[in-house]
């Protein structure tokens, strides 16, 4: 089943916080490259949405997720007055962003990738589609900022979505209760993210 549909579950909470949030990193982003609020917006919906975007289009479903809800794109709507508004206090929550950043991606991951399993996709190539949904937006983001993106330069970011959605799947084999498998999978995510953080770990670089 699609998380997108589970309207009053916790996880459906959890996701549109983590939209929310990916729309003021990357509103935020903008403003230092000093774009006008239209610019901003459009930052905030790539990297909210371009990746379940992204994932909906290469799996040919229609109407991707953001039309089907329209919630989500309200987010990214409301995520750039509150950005505005808020800027000031923004720059001190760096870890609390951090963690709903993580959350989100967590969350992501699991969505795409079960929404790809729902179509009929094979286990191997959904489990792209769940890092795709994950960091795309980000991607897409960085790109359109002129930064390299921050999963081809530094920290474990995508390989941590890579082995949730691994777990994930191992663990819907084995049968364990859905919600079991969302819990040990975002919490995978979020250590494998916060532990690279911390020990600053990453991929050697190309020399």
């Amino acid at each position: 089943m699609d998380l997108l549909r589970f309207d009053f579950n916790v996880l459906y909470l959890l996701e549109l916080i983590g939209t929310f949030v990916f729309a003021i990193s990357g509103i935020r982003l903008a403003a230092k490259k000093e774009m006008d609020l239209f610019g901003a917006a459009v930052i905030g919906f790539v990297t909210a949405l371009g990746g379940g975007t992204t994932r909906d289009v290469i799996l040919d479903s229609h109407p991707v997720a953001w039309i089907e809800n329209p919630t989500f794109a309200l987010l990214v709507l409301i995520a750039v007055p509150f950005t505005y508004i808020f800027r000031k206090y923004l720059i001190y929550m760096h870890r609390t962003f951090f963690i709903f950043d993580t959350i989100g991606i967590a969350l992501f991951t699991i969505s795409g990738m079960q929404k790809a399993l729902d179509l009929g996709i094979h286990p191997g190539l959904a489990m792209g589609m769940g890092v795709i949904s994950a960091v795309v937006g980000g991607v897409i983001r960085d790109i359109l900022c002129n930064e390299i993106p921050l999963i081809f330069r530094k920290e474990i970011y995508a390989m941590a979505c890579f082995t949730g959605a691994l777990v994930y799947y191992w663990l819907q084999v084995a049968g364990s209760p859905t919600n079991v498998n969302y819990m040990i999978t975002t919490a995978i995510i979020i250590g494998i993210r916060v532990i690279s953080i911390r020990k600053n770990l990453s991929f050697p670089k190309m020399k």
